[in-house]
């Protein structure tokens, strides 16, 4: 009796360029999140996304591009939440909430991207610690301009304020999402809101005076 012979592997459907490069990009986030950066291999990130290697290589030339071009998106997207908030924001007070929210609910996002900026392992790479300064930047500085405006207090000193609420909103967050039992993600993001605008708000607006 004769042996049929084995199936062949599946192909991945072909698709559009752009639609294959967002394809990549999804199955390239699972396993960054899944492995680290040092960890992962091209290889992983094609098996995942079930297509060869040279399709990979067809969109990106190699890891290192493929992470930037993710992180990229990522700091994107949290930076365009943020800036939402503060323009849409009334007072002082909405605007820190608001900004520790946005936070809170990207580390809880299902998809993980968070990990991409905060774990990845790529702490000391040139190219990721200058996306990472860029991003903290512009953030601080939007932040600064709303403070400057309201409380009087000068650029510099305003902007170092703006960078302290950025680094309060991320660390508290980061520590929440590490927890094996935690508050939910609306009254932890509160709590950590509360204490923020409480030192805040100890600078008067410029009318007030000291």
């Amino acid at each position: 009796m004769t042996t049929a012979p084995a199936p062949e592997p599946a192909r991945a459907k072909r698709l559009p360029r752009e639609q294959r490069r967002l394809q990549l990009l999804e199955c390239a986030l699972q396993v960054f999140v899944a492995k680290g950066f040092h960890a992962a291999s091209m290889d992983d990130i094609a098996e995942s996304a079930e297509v060869s290697k040279p399709v990979l290589y067809q969109h990106f030339p190699g890891k290192h591009e493929l992470f930037l071009d993710l992180l990229d998106t990522h700091l994107g997207q949290l930076q365009y939440e943020l800036t939402t908030v503060l323009a849409r924001s009334v007072t002082n007070k909405e605007r820190v909430s608001g900004t520790v929210t946005a936070f809170y609910e990207f580390i809880a996002r299902k998809d993980e991207a968070y990990r991409l900026i905060f774990s990845s392992g790529m702490d000391n790479d040139d190219d990721v610690t200058e996306r990472l300064e860029r991003f903290h930047d512009a953030m601080a500085g939007a932040i600064a301009e709303v403070i400057a405006d309201d409380t009087g207090q000068p650029m510099a000193e305003a902007t170092m304020l703006g960078h302290g609420l950025l680094g309060m909103a991320t660390s508290a967050a980061r520590h929440w999402s590490k927890l094996s039992e935690r508050p939910d993600l609306e009254t932890s993001a509160q709590l950590t809101a509360r204490l923020a605008w409480r030192g805040i708000s100890g600078f008067p607006k410029e009318s007030e005076g000291w």
